[in-house]
C-alpha cells in the first residue's frame, strides 16, 4: 500500500483529518524505513507493509471509536478537548476531571510505537503514554515521536505493572494472550482496554472472563474487516473489555 492509498483510505473513515495529521503519517514511513536499518522493530519482511499492517491496523481502534462514540473521530490541535459520548466510557467518579483535561492512554509493549503513535497523531488533544520493557525499541518509540513533533506523546521504558498511575484507557497491539495481559493492566485504567488481536479469539475471551470473573457484556469484540477488507484484516478484531460497565451499541456481545 502507498501512502497516497493510505491517504484515500483515511480521507473517508476520518472526513476531518488535517493536512498536519496527513504530513505527520507521510512522513512516518521514512522514519521507521531509516531507524528500521538500525534497530529491527518491524520485520524487515514486512516494511512494505508499512501502511496497511502496521498504521491502519493501529487506526482501527479510532475507527472503531468512532463508530461507537466513543470519542470525536478526530482532533485538530486546535480543538477542544475530547467529546465524551452519551454512553461514556468514562465511570462517573472520572468525568470530573477528563472534562477539563484530555484523555489518558497507556500504549502497552508498545514496541516501535504502535498503536500509540498513529493514535496519538490522530488524536493531538489526548495524551499517550508508550510503554515498552525492551529499551532499543523505546527508542526508536522516541525517536520518531519526535522527529514527527508529537507533544502529546511520552515514551517509558519499564514494565507496566510498575507504572504508578491510572489511566483512561489502555490500548495494546497482540502482545500476549488476554489471560496473561489483563492482570498487567488491571489496576491501570479507569475507562476500557482496546486490544488489537486476531484469530480465533472467542475461547481466549471465555477464559478471560472465568479467571477474573468479569461480568457479562464487559467484553465486546469489533472485527476490522468491517473497515478494512483487504485480506490481511480477515479474522482481526478489536476486543474492548470495560471496567464494569456497559457502553456503546455497536460491538458484538461474547
Amino acid at each position: 500500500m502507498t501512502f497516497e492509498d493510505f491517504e484515500r483510505t483515511v480521507r473517508v473513515e476520518f472526513p476531518d483529518i488535517t493536512e498536519e495529521q496527513l504530513g505527520r503519517f507521510r512522513d512516518m514511513e521514512g522514519l521507521y524505513r531509516e531507524w528500521n536499518s538500525r534497530i529491527n522493530v518491524i520485520s524487515r519482511k514486512d516494511i512494505d507493509g508499512f501502511y496497511a499492517h502496521h498504521v491502519l491496523h493501529s487506526l482501527a481502534i479510532a475507527s472503531y471509536w468512532r463508530r461507537s462514540a466513543i470519542v470525536a473521530p478526530s482532533l485538530p490541535a486546535s480543538s477542544s478537548p475530547v467529546n465524551l459520548s452519551p454512553s461514556s466510557v468514562i465511570p462517573s467518579a472520572a468525568k470530573e476531571s477528563v472534562s477539563v483535561s484530555p484523555f489518558s492512554v497507556l500504549d502497552v509493549g508498545t514496541g516501535g510505537g504502535f498503536p500509540g503513535i498513529p493514535l496519538a497523531v490522530m488524536y493531538p488533544q489526548m495524551r499517550f503514554t508508550l510503554c515498552d520493557s525492551v529499551g532499543k525499541k523505546t527508542l526508536v518509540a522516541g525517536e520518531v515521536a519526535s522527529a514527527l513533533g508529537l507533544k502529546n506523546v511520552t515514551i517509558v521504558n519499564a514494565r507496566a505493572e510498575s507504572l504508578p498511575d491510572k489511566y483512561d484507557f489502555v490500548v495494546s497491539r497482540a502482545v500476549t494472550t488476554l489471560e496473561n495481559f489483563y492482570p498487567w493492566v488491571k489496576d491501570k485504567f479507569l475507562g476500557s482496554i482496546f486490544y488489537l488481536k486476531g484469530g480465533d479469539v472467542n475461547a481466549e475471551i471465555s477464559q478471560l472472563m472465568r479467571r477474573f470473573r468479569l461480568k457479562k457484556g464487559s467484553v465486546r469484540t469489533w472485527r476490522i474487516d468491517n473497515w478494512l477488507t483487504e485480506e490481511y484484516f480477515q479474522e482481526k478484531f478489536v476486543i474492548q473489555i470495560e471496567k464494569d460497565y456497559l457502553c456503546g451499541p455497536i460491538a458484538e456481545n461474547i
